[in-house]
This record gives C-alpha cells, structure tokens and sequence, in this order.
C-alpha cells in the first residue's frame, strides 16, 4: 500500500504519528511510505529581493524542522520513508501529491474544529477533503 503522510510538525502531526504508532496495521514494512510537508511561500516582492540559493535554503531548513522528528519516529519503527518537501498552499500541495503520486491513502493530522469553524476560518483538511480523490484518514 503507498501511503502518503501529510506533515506539517504541529501537535497534530505528532497525535497522528502516535495513532500511527498504536495501530500495527497501518506501519510495517509492506507498505511504502512518503512524507509531504508543505512550506508557505515567501510573498513575492519579499523573495524578489532575496538570493535564491538562500530562499531554497530557507526553504529546505523549514522542511528540515518538520522532517527530523518524523525521520527518528519512521527509524524507530524500522521504516524507510521517502520525504518531499514542497514551497506553496498546503491543501493544493497535499491534494495533487496524493493524486499525482497515484497513493492508496493519505494520513494526516486534523486539529477537529467544528463546522462552523471549518466554514469561518477555513481548514486544511476539510479543503484536501473536497479537491483529493485519494481515501484520506484524518486523526483527531
């Protein structure tokens, strides 16, 4: 099974790694597994301005923040992971990566606000819901 780990290094990705954790089904080496973070865009007039060797090292240093945890969960459980680190809008990112990438499931971490929050401020998971038609498990 490819499975797709949506991460974004908030307590949510860590519940989501402990339900991970507590339920063998879901770890193991017959499935295959990639970790997607996505890491906002610098505005454009601000990155405009900037060396793009240092965005692209920004970049990769706020992946990097998100990854090292995972990498020491996924090496405890005896895992090889696969990790994509990508610069843009978390819900379009995590919805084409599962879509494109063709994954069986997509994990990821949901912070469980009502509906009404969900239509007032908007949600991640409700937005990778509507546009992913990868089966998506959400941990609360």
């Amino acid at each position: 099974m490819k499975i797709l780990v949506a991460a974004d290094g908030s307590p949510y990705t860590k519940r989501m790694l402990a339900y991970l954790a507590a339920h063998d089904e879901w770890l193991g080496a017959h499935h295959e597994y990639t970790v997607v973070h996505t890491v906002p865009a610098i505005p454009a007039r601000a990155a405009a301005a900037l060396d793009k060797a240092l965005l692209k090292s920004h970049y990769d240093d706020e992946a990097e923040k998100v990854f090292k945890p995972i990498r020491t969960f996924f090496t405890k459980q005896r895992i090889q992971a696969s990790y994509v680190s990508k610069v843009g809008n978390a819900s379009d990112v995590i919805s084409s990566t599962a879509d494109k990438g063709k994954f069986d499931l997509l994990i990821m971490g949901s912070h469980g606000h009502s509906s009404l929050a969900n239509l007032v401020m908007g949600s991640v998971a409700t937005k990778v819901l509507a546009h992913c038609s990868t089966p998506v498990l959400l941990v609360r």
